[in-house]
C-alpha cells in the first residue's frame, strides 16, 4: 500500500505498483527522501494529515508521517500554522529525548513544498477506543493513569510547555508484551510555551483544544496555564469512569456539569484521595484548581491521618485494656451485702456507757417482787 500526499484527495491509499493516485489522478511520492514511506492513512486534523509509515534505513521499522495540510484561509493564518508545526516538531524532539511517555522525533524536512516531520509510532490503542472495546474504568485504573501522567506533565511543564489538548484520543497505551505498557501522551500540535508569567495568551483565530476538554480559560481568554492541562486531564478520567463525553455535555450545559460531575458516576468512588484530587481538577476558576502537576500528585498520594480525638481515645484504651485481653461485662450490683473496707490504722472502739440504776428503786423493786411471790405461793 502507498499514500498519496495530495493534502485534497478525499481516498488517499493505492495499491503497490502504480504511478498515479486512482481518486485524484495526482503523481505519488513513493519515498519521502528516499527512505520514509507512507503506507496507510490515519486521519486529519485542523492542521494536517497523519500516516503510518515505514523508515526503510530502519528495516522497515513502523513509524508516523505528519504533513502539514493547514485548512485555513489568509496570509497569517497560514504563517501560523506552519509556526505551530515547526513548534512541535522542536517540542517533540526536547521532550521525547529518553523519555518513554512521549514519542521520539526522528525527522523534520520540506518535499515539494510540503512540511513533514517523521516521529516514532507507538503500537497500541489510544484510550477513547479502550474505553468503546473494554468498558468503564475502575478507580485503580484511574489512580494508575495519574500517577504515570501527573509526572509527564510536571516534567514538560518544568520545560515552559503547556500541552493543551488533552483527551483520551490524545493518550495511547503502549501495547508491550512481556514490558511495560506506558501511557503515552500524543499531539504537542497546539502546545504552547510558557510566558515569564507561567501563562500562555493566544491570538484570536488559533484553535485553542477540544471543547468539553478544554477549560474555561483557554476557550473564553485563549488563556492558558498548568492548571489548563489538569483540568483536560480530569475531564479524560471523568469519561473513562463515566463513559459520557465531557464535549456532548459541554455543548448541552457549558460548564456546569463540572459542579455535579460525581452524579454521573454508575457507584461512588471510595478512594478519598482520588475523589479531593479529579474534584479540584474539574474547577471552573484556574485559581481554584491545584497550580502544578506536583501539588496534586502529593494530594493524591497523600495517607489519611485519623482525627486527634480518635487518636487520644485508642491510647487511652489499649493502655487499660490491652488487645490480648477480652473485656469481661460487669457483675450486677448486690445491694444487700457491704464489704467493709479494712483501715490500715487501728481504731480503738468507742464502748457505750452503762447506765447504772439507782440503788433506792433497786431495793423497793426486790422487795415488791418477792411480797408477790410469796402471796402466789400461798
Amino acid at each position: 500500500m502507498v499514500c498519496c500526499l495530495n493534502p485534497t484527495c478525499d481516498q488517499p491509499e493505492n495499491p503497490e505498483g502504480i504511478t498515479y493516485c486512482q481518486s485524484c489522478g495526482t503523481k505519488l511520492i513513493e519515498r519521502l527522501r528516499d527512505r520514509y514511506k507512507a503506507t496507510h492513512f490515519l486521519g486529519e486534523g485542523g492542521f494536517g494529515r497523519t500516516y503510518r509509515g515505514e523508515d526503510l534505513d530502519r528495516l522497515n521499522a513502523p513509524c508516523v508521517i505528519k504533513q502539514l495540510a493547514a485548512k485555513v484561509q489568509g496570509t497569517w493564518a497560514l504563517k501560523k500554522a506552519i509556526e505551530l508545526f515547526q513548534q512541535e516538531a522542536q517540542r517533540i524532539q526536547a521532550l521525547g529525548e529518553n523519555n518513554p511517555h512521549i514519542p521520539t522525533l526522528y525527522a523534520y524536512f520540506e518535499v515539494e513544498e510540503q512540511l513533514y516531520l517523521v516521529q516514532e509510532y507507538i503500537e497500541g490503542q489510544n484510550l477513547l477506543q479502550e474505553l468503546q472495546s473494554q468498558g468503564l474504568w475502575n478507580e485503580k485504573q484511574i489512580k494508575h493513569l495519574l500517577l504515570e501522567l501527573l509526572p509527564v506533565l510536571q516534567d514538560i511543564h518544568s520545560k515552559q510547555v503547556i500541552h493543551r489538548d488533552i483527551k483520551p484520543e490524545n493518550i495511547i497505551r503502549r501495547s508491550r508484551s512481556g514490558g511495560k505498557r506506558e501511557f503515552v501522551l500524543i499531539d504537542f500540535g497546539i502546545s504552547k510555551q510558557l510566558s515569564a508569567t507561567a501563562k500562555v495568551t493566544t491570538q484570536i483565530g488559533t484553535r485553542l483544544g477540544s471543547f468539553g476538554y478544554a477549560p474555561f480559560e483557554q476557550i473564553q481568554a485563549g488563556e492558558a496555564y498548568p492548571a489548563s492541562d489538569l483540568f483536560s486531564l480530569g475531564a479524560t478520567c471523568f469519561q473513562l469512569l463515566t463513559g459520557v463525553s465531557p464535549h456532548e455535555l459541554w455543548l448541552k450545559q457549558g460548564y456546569s456539569w463540572i459542579e455535579k460531575w460525581q452524579s454521573y458516576l454508575k457507584q461512588p468512588l471510595k478512594d478519598s484521595q482520588l475523589k479531593q484530587v479529579l474534584n479540584q481538577c474539574l474547577k471552573e476558576e484556574w485559581q481554584d484548581r491545584y497550580l502544578s502537576a506536583e501539588v496534586a500528585l502529593k494530594a493524591l498520594n497523600q495517607k489519611t491521618v485519623p482525627p486527634a480525638q480518635s487518636t487520644v481515645v485508642q491510647s487511652v484504651s489499649a493502655q487499660q485494656f490491652p488487645s490480648k485481653s477480652k473485656l469481661i461485662p460487669p457483675s450486677k450490683i448486690n445491694t444487700t451485702v457491704i464489704e467493709a473496707t479494712k483501715s490500715q490504722t487501728p481504731v480503738k472502739p468507742i464502748t457505750p456507757p452503762k447506765t447504772t440504776p439507782k440503788k433506792s428503786g433497786f431495793k423497793l423493786f426486790i422487795t415488791l417482787f418477792l411480797f408477790g411471790s410469796f402471796l402466789g405461793m400461798g
